[in-house]
């Protein structure tokens, strides 16, 4: 038996999340879903709390083929220990399934084994963008499963600071 982790922030988790789990479950027989930065919530750049999150990727996944877990990973902002933290949060995996440099890394550094995967639609499909355009009240919902639907408060808590919302955040 063969599990995977696949750690994202999922601030919201959209379509291009929901096709990397596709992808990963045609590898796996069981799959680990780490929810990120659990610790951030109501800001722009992270809206949702950990609880949201993990709803909304239950929900999303609920269809997948294989056991999925849904695990919230506070952040501990020291990366020679990220990886063993993880481990001490989340059930025993196999293989580790990411695109960010570093956090290939990071899991390469603890002898763990790295998939990547071709992005996907990564034109449409980019947290930060999906993000705006629900503060911006723009076209969104086709960017994200329909069971991820929570607008109201993030225009809330993007009225702080309209002016300069962006440009102190990272993207996705």
């Amino acid at each position: 038996m063969t599990r995977g982790f696949y750690i994202g922030r999922f601030q919201p988790f959209h379509n291009g999340h929901r096709a990397m789990v596709d992808h990963i479950v045609e590898e796996v027989d069981e799959l680990v879903l780490g929810i990120g930065s659990a610790d951030a919530s109501h800001t722009t750049r992270n809206p949702f709390t950990a609880g949201e999150r993990v709803m909304m990727v239950t929900k999303a996944v609920e269809d997948v083929a294989v056991p999925t877990y849904v695990v919230p990973i506070e952040d501990i902002d020291r990366n020679a220990v990220w990886v063993s933290h993880i481990m001490s949060m989340s059930p025993s995996f196999d293989v580790a399934y990411s695109n960010n440099p570093l956090v290939v890394q990071l899991f390469e550094e603890r002898g763990i084994e790295v998939r990547q995967s071709p992005m996907f639609d990564r034109d449409r499909l980019e947290g930060s963008d999906i993000r705006e355009r629900m503060f911006d009240g723009d076209t969104w919902a086709d960017r994200v499963p329909e069971t991820v639907v929570d607008v109201q408060r993030l225009q809330t808590v993007a009225k702080d600071d309209v002016s300069r919302r962006w440009e102190a955040e990272e993207d996705d």
